[in-house]
């Protein structure tokens, strides 16, 4: 029986070994990133040079008399423990730096851009690019209407549906006393600045518009382990975020008598509950993988109440009434 190294659970399926960390594991957590695989790394590199005996010449200063601390010696095979701040693994306890986003912590992280800025930074450049994609994404249906405000309007609607969604991530790990930050994803950035760029291409030619993908970054928790009720509701905070800041502003909606002011909250509800059951889809990296491993009847029950007021909302903005 093989055990995966990061969560503990009997690997059933597909071994994958990972040539850097040299461990097991199973397809939820083969990635680098899953297994916090630099993290294990230096892990396996502190304790290796805490327990190597170094031979010299004997110390000159004698130590003053005092009360002898015994520390229990951590077996190889020790099995799985638990986390209280610190983080175990299957196979042993990490020596994970008390911050191992600092800069002098000697944690690596591959995939994410600048991985030792400041969180504000890499909050104000995934901000930034949201909301450029969402100026590209509604001037073309609003310039020239007489409306032009609300492009900045509903530009900045976009931009905070997905800063709760992260901060719901970010606030619930650290709830739990994870180790969390908002942190610029290398391959997302890419995608998310050639979006900008086939947008500003778009607009400036009057040629046909290409889908933008904005997904400059995402919350980075470290010490989600295996599929629990942690990870679970880690991962379902941002859905619901998103669930509740567009139930309030479809609610708003019909209180604001003006129009078109009631209708762009609408639509802005209507972005949310997009944004929303988009990760709920339960495929790679999105929220709802987990959550349906986690629990369905909170799957079923998120999703579906993301979805219905998705299709109500389109149904409110989109369709005249006679």
């Amino acid at each position: 029986m093989t055990i995966c190294a990061h969560c503990g659970e009997e690997i059933i399926g597909d071994l994958f070994y990972c040539s850097d960390c040299r461990q097991n594991y199973c397809i939820f957590h083969k990635e680098p990133i899953n297994h916090e695989c630099n993290i294990v790394k230096e892990s396996l590199r502190v304790q290796q040079l805490s327990t190597t005996p170094t031979y010299g010449e004997p110390s000159q200063i004698s130590p003053a008399p005092q009360e002898h601390t015994y520390q229990q010696q951590i077996p190889p095979s020790v099995v799985r423990g638990t986390t209280d701040g610190t983080y175990t693994w299957y196979r042993q306890e990490s020596q994970v730096p008390v911050n191992a986003f600092d800069p002098d912590s000697g944690i690596e992280f591959k995939g994410i851009l600048l991985p030792h800025k400041s969180e504000f930074t890499h909050f104000l450049i995934g901000l930034s690019l949201i909301f450029i994609i969402g100026l590209l994404i509604f001037t073309p249906n609003l310039v020239n209407t007489g409306y032009e405000w609300a492009i900045f309007m509903l530009a900045g609607f976009y931009a905070t549906a997905f800063l709760f969604h992260e901060f719901g991530h970010r606030q619930v790990a650290i709830h739990f006393g994870l180790q969390t930050k908002f942190r610029l994803l290398t391959f997302g950035m890419i995608l998310t600045v050639t979006g900008v760029v086939f947008g500003l291409y778009s607009l400036i030619s009057g040629g046909p518009s290409f889908p933008s993908l904005a997904l400059p970054g995402a919350v980075v928790v470290l010490g989600l382990s295996k599929i629990d009720r942690t990870t679970g509701l880690c991962k379902a905070a941002g859905p619901t975020v998103n669930l509740a800041y567009g139930s309030i502003l479809f609610i708003i909606s019909f209180i604001i008598p003006t129009y078109p002011l009631n209708m762009l909250i609408g639509l802005a509800a209507n972005l949310n509950f997009m944004l929303g059951t988009f990760n709920m889809i339960p495929v790679g990296i999105l929220d709802g993988q987990n959550i349906w491993k986690w629990n369905k009847k909170v799957y079923l029950a998120l999703c579906g109440s993301l979805l219905v007021l998705l299709i109500i909302t389109y149904v409110f903005i989109y369709t005249p009434l006679y």
